[in-house]
């Protein structure tokens, strides 16, 4: 009897876990203004949960009495220790005491908080790797192991180096705030890059069994919202449209079975019109401006392709035109790469298999699985069966995500001896 009556609060507080942890820790760093002790409050909320909402019921609210229930066991805890400090060492700390309702009642002082929180984790004294580590952990709750697969980089180093940013952030007093107008600009660069990275850890998972992690992608759309709500400038309303028009493709890259579909076999009935339609007007807003930046110039490389019918009806002289031109504003072996793909559907596969060679050639992108792919696909076209084995072999041995790897076994088994 008693399992059963559990059973369907248990499953609810998941929910809630997997929808609102994040939030909840965010406004609880805000409040008690320490990571550790919002992050221990956290876990005691969740564990006073899974005791209380069986007998009294799920509260109207959860992530309000979760953050109510998680503050003041925080308190309790500060007051208990304070019995073996000195009163003068509580200090400041006894503040968090005060009963204040309205400091997490406030809907939209709430809903900054992740914002707040992604401005702290991005602030410049951090190294960038701490930022995009620091904000991963905090902000969208991967785990050190999930953060060092995407980045190729050892746990126990990654956990090393969020410890070492906490301390940062509490020894130099780092302000858990949205910067003032002044300070915003010069810190946008950092918070979009680490926004785009988790959108794309969201949309095109790093390892694992499934393509994508939707809650992810969803997160980093959501404070894209945020962020061009606050500060609606090019590269923000860039971001915001460029993902938006990736997101549109989501339920078409994999079939039913959690098969890896290609942009060019996808059906494309199946793409999220309205997403495609914001996104659409998104860029036209970002690049309105006199100067496109990257995150606008890649979002209307993504609108070009959501408005054709089909791969073989894409404007790819436009899509090159604004790869060069991205490739101007953000110079990367990545966009070369990318460029060459997009060359080698305009002009034929041995125009990108000429680029990718050169790229390669100059030691760049040798440990990048899809620059092996691309190449593999491209001699695959073009008939030389061996160099697109090695090439298939090679993006292998770099692929960590399980539908990508049976995709590429699959083109392999398909390669005649």
């Amino acid at each position: 009897m008693a399992v059963v009556a559990i059973d369907p609060v248990l499953e609810t507080v998941n929910a809630v876990y997997l929808s609102d942890s994040r939030r909840v820790l965010a406004t609880l760093i805000r409040l008690l203004g320490d990571f550790d002790v919002a992050e221990e409050a956290l876990h005691d909320a969740f564990r006073a949960a899974l005791e209380q909402w069986p007998g009294e019921g799920v509260p109207a609210n959860p992530r309000a009495w979760l953050v109510s229930t998680g503050r003041f066991k925080a308190i309790d805890g500060m007051r208990r220790r304070a019995r073996f400090d000195a009163l003068d060492d509580v200090g400041s700390k006894a503040d968090v005491a005060v009963i204040d309702a309205g400091a997490w009642a406030d809907e939209e002082s709430v809903e900054d908080d992740r914002l707040r929180l992604i401005f702290t984790c991005c602030h410049p004294a951090l190294s960038p790797d701490a930022q995009v580590a620091l904000t991963l952990r905090e902000v969208c709750g991967l785990t050190t192991e999930e953060i060092g697969r995407a980045f190729l980089t050892p746990a126990p180093t990654l956990a090393q180096r969020i410890v070492r940013a906490k301390s940062k952030i509490r020894d130099a007093r780092i302000p858990y705030q949205v910067p003032t107008q002044a300070e915003l600009p010069e810190r946008l660069d950092a918070v979009l890059r680490v926004i785009y990275l988790v959108f794309n850890e969201g949309y095109a998972a790093s390892s694992g069994a499934s393509v994508t992690r939707h809650d992810l992608s969803a997160e980093a759309i959501r404070l894209g919202r945020l962020l061009v709500k606050l500060l609606p400038e090019p590269e923000a309303v860039g971001l915001l449209a460029l993902m938006l028009l990736h997101e549109s493709r989501r339920a078409a890259r994999m079939s039913a079975s959690g098969e890896l579909i290609l942009l060019d076999e996808q059906d494309r009935s199946r793409w999220n019109r309205d997403q495609i339609a914001e996104g659409i007007r998104l860029v036209e807003q970002a690049l309105a401006g006199r100067r496109a930046g990257p995150y606008a110039i890649q979002a209307a490389i993504a609108a070009v392709h959501a408005e054709a019918s089909s791969a073989k009806a894409t404007d790819w002289e436009e899509i090159v035109g604004l790869y060069d031109a991205l490739l101007r504003a953000a110079p990367s072996p990545v966009i070369e790469l990318n460029r060459a793909v997009a060359l080698a559907m305009r002009d034929g596969p041995a125009a990108g298999l000429d680029v990718i060679d050169g790229i390669l050639a100059r030691g760049d992108l040798l440990d990048y699985r899809l620059a092996h792919a691309a190449r593999a696909d491209l001699c695959r076209r073009l008939g030389r069966t061996a160099d697109a084995r090695a090439s298939y072999e090679r993006a292998l041995e770099l692929t960590r995500q399980e539908p990508e790897r049976r995709f590429l076994e699959r083109r392999l088994g398909e390669l005649s001896t």
